[in-house]
């Protein structure tokens, strides 16, 4: 039996070095007190999409290219369609983190700078052909004593912006996918309380669970499933606003090919996860649903990952090997090394062990497809710190230069 055990670390400014062609510039977001704002890619540089993509392969394949064959064939070489489509939801992804309010001074702090209509335009995204259709919020479930709310409010607010759902409207773009794309876009922590739930890593069972053959229920990590299921007097769940306007979407449009696409960093690629299960679970007419997460924890148990493999959810991982995030919480247990031991006290001895380590309620299991990168093999990386492997931007720029596990060294890059 083997064990891999770690624990998380905040994010924070990842450093890349500019080579002479422009890799990475300034936003061009007004939000100048966001971190995120700095050593930006110019998204600009990256479309247009349907430009780079076989338009007609692509319309035809695209349940494919949504992972129906769990992306066989596409991941290593890495196909330049399925990176177009990774990198476009990445930009969604980003454009969460550059309209959130970060300032703690602010009135404004933990909520959406931009309007619905106008935010894929502040950020770059005018000719996506998306239009928002709903701001989510989520809350947390811890509650602060009295007198720490008394020395700073910011470090109290238990509900905020946490990201949108868009949906495309755009004939051409709706032509090129092959259907109606719908997304479902989240950050990733910034707020106190959000760390503190972050650290709630004990599993914890799914209500209204199913129970599958071995008689192991489904169990999530105690502290997302409170960011998504808690509410308040005020606001709503992040769970009843998304099962709110995915019934809206799907009966609007019940008689068009349609799919449902969930993408996020960090903790919002563990929403993004949670939600996929609780629609899928919700609608029994849900269209396809799909899951592009990027530098994601650990969620679930055994359990979790065979209902989200039964409910036909497809599930990609892009994870950075030298992401420290992606590893936590809790520990993943190797089941195959305890069934080839030919030592039969060996495998009692496992077997006890394991049982053990299972009674601690953080066994979790490695969820989805992967596509893993490594930033060492990067040349643009100054250094390979645990800030830089888990920001947002380097993974982007890692899938961009990706070209196969065999090939030597990353493709150029002319264009970041």
């Amino acid at each position: 039996m083997r064990l891999r055990a770690a624990t998380i670390q905040p994010r924070s400014l990842s450093s890349i070095s500019k080579p002479n062609n422009p890799t990475f510039s300034p936003s061009e977001s007004n939000n100048t007190s966001s971190p995120f704002n700095k050593f930006l890619f110019s998204w600009s540089r990256f479309k247009p999409f349907s430009a780079k993509c076989n338009s007609l392969k692509f319309r035809k394949k695209w349940k494919q290219y949504q992972g129906i064959n769990n992306w066989e064939g596409l991941l290593d070489p890495l196909d330049d369609n399925l990176r177009s489509e990774i990198l476009r939801y990445g930009h969604f992804v980003d454009a969460a983190y550059r309209s959130f309010d970060f300032d703690p001074s602010s009135l404004t702090y933990a909520t959406c700078l931009y309007s619905k209509n106008s935010l894929l335009n502040r950020c770059g995204m005018t000719t996506y052909g998306y239009r928002l259709t709903k701001n989510l919020r989520t809350t947390c479930g811890i509650h602060m004593p009295a007198w720490i709310h008394d020395m700073s409010k910011f470090t109290c607010i238990r509900s905020s912006w946490i990201g949108y759902v868009a949906v495309c409207e755009h004939k051409k773009e709706i032509s090129r996918l092959g259907r109606r794309d719908v997304v479902i876009a989240f950050r990733g922590t910034t707020t106190c309380l959000e760390w503190l739930e972050n650290l709630r890593a004990t599993l914890t069972y799914l209500p209204g669970h199913v129970e599958v053959e071995d008689g192991v229920c489904p169990m999530v990590e105690q502290g997302f499933l409170s960011l998504y299921t808690s509410k308040t007097t005020i606001y709503q769940s992040l769970q009843e606003m998304i099962r709110e306007e995915i019934g809206r979407i799907i009966q609007t449009y019940t008689n068009e090919p349609l799919s449902l696409t969930l993408t996020g960093h960090s903790l919002g690629a563990a929403l993004a996860i949670l939600s996929a299960y609780d629609i899928t679970a919700t609608f029994k007419n849900a269209p396809m649903v799909t899951v592009v997460s990027f530098g994601g924890p650990r969620v679930g148990n055994e359990s979790f990952r065979k209902q989200l493999e039964q409910s036909g959810i497809r599930i990609l991982r892009i994870v950075n090997s030298d992401d420290v995030v992606t590893k936590v919480p809790g520990f993943v247990v190797n089941n195959d090394d305890m069934a080839s031991s030919g030592d039969i006290h060996v495998g009692i001895l496992s077997a006890w062990l394991q049982r053990r380590v299972e009674d601690t309620q953080l066994v979790y299991a490695d969820i989805g497809q992967e596509l893993r990168l490594s930033s060492k093999e990067s040349p643009y990386l100054k250094k390979v710190d645990i800030a830089t492997c888990h920001d947002l931007k380097t993974y982007l720029h890692l899938v961009k230069s990706f070209v196969s596990s065999s090939c030597s060294s990353n493709r150029m890059d002319p264009v970041m």
